[in-house]
């Protein structure tokens, strides 16, 4: 199906390549000029090139090319299991690990190695992310439900969107929090100026973060937040919205930040009823070594 967008006067003067990915939702800038390159893309009817200045009232038009379809193979990637039965596995998935397989990421994910462990997952979410009810970012560790089965699957993403699903995060947050406790109520979005990040939007999804301050140091703050809803960067995001960003975070956290190779987030503690036998059941990890090592840094900086 040919798409079409028309440049407003706002836009005039704007690379071609930039404007489309702000224009068509999850698209980057790469994927767009690839499309220019390959022919996908025409202005009023003709070829331009990747860094074609748009001109007000262009007539742009282009197809969304079909995506190679993923090849999705079982690795042995040793896991750290935590819980597991005939319905589901609870699996602390360390820091650096990506969930599941994406075009920038096809080996090495949580998924290669579930299906190397599982004789079988659910396959409600699709090929490419079977046994994934919820996820958790690259950088963050910690803990998260897979399912093995397509009714498991249906009952434990019921519980989220039911907010039955207890989930909670350590974090290490920039600046010194003075309340004992907070609640972050801000709708979240795709960022309209930077599509590659999330954001608190006028016309994003509802999400809501509740906080609880358990130390203060004396330019930062270690809290536990509870998720009450799951949008993507959650955390990442309300504690930038609120002027608390966290500690190493890339993508929201300050320029001056620690180098930690990623943000210093940690999913600590996941309860949940059992889908099967509605038993409830509640798994906690800490936080890994890196983590710990950081809170003795702060504690010695005092």
């Amino acid at each position: 199906m040919t798409n079409q967008h028309t440049v407003t006067e706002t836009e005039h003067n704007t690379r071609i390549d930039k404007l489309l990915s702000s224009v068509i939702a999850d698209t980057s800038r790469s994927q767009v000029q690839a499309w220019i390159t390959d022919g996908h893309v025409l202005v009023g009817g003709k070829q331009v090139k990747t860094n074609y200045k748009c001109q007000a009232s262009d007539t742009i038009e282009w197809d969304e090319p079909d995506e190679e379809p993923l090849t999705i193979d079982p690795e042995n990637i040793p896991l750290s299991i935590v819980y597991e039965d005939a319905d589901l596995l609870v699996v602390n998935k360390p820091k650096g690990m990506v969930v599941h397989p994406s075009a920038g990421h096809q080996t090495g994910t949580l998924v290669n190695a579930l299906l190397h462990h599982c004789d079988s997952l659910s396959q409600l979410n699709g090929e490419e992310r079977p046994g994934i009810v919820h996820r958790i970012d690259k950088d963050t560790s910690g803990l998260l439900v897979v399912a093995k089965t397509d009714e498991a699957h249906s009952s434990l993403s019921e519980q989220l969107s039911l907010k039955d699903m207890d989930r909670r995060y350590e974090a290490i947050v920039h600046g010194v929090i003075e309340h004992e406790t907070g609640v972050i109520d801000a709708p979240i979005g795709r960022d309209p100026n930077d599509r590659k990040r999330m954001g608190v939007v006028d016309n994003g999804k509802d999400a809501v973060t509740h906080f609880r301050v358990l130390e203060r140091y004396t330019d930062f703050t270690h809290i536990v937040c509870q998720l009450e809803t799951g949008r993507t960067h959650q955390i990442r995001v309300h504690m930038k919205y609120i002027g608390f960003p966290v500690v190493g975070d890339p993508k929201y956290g300050q320029r001056k930040t620690m180098k930690l190779g990623g943000q210093a987030l940690h999913a600590k503690s996941l309860a949940f009823n059992h889908p099967e036998t509605g038993e409830q059941l509640h798994f906690e990890v800490d936080p890994p070594a890196y983590f710990q090592e950081l809170l003795d840094q702060l504690e010695k900086m005092d």
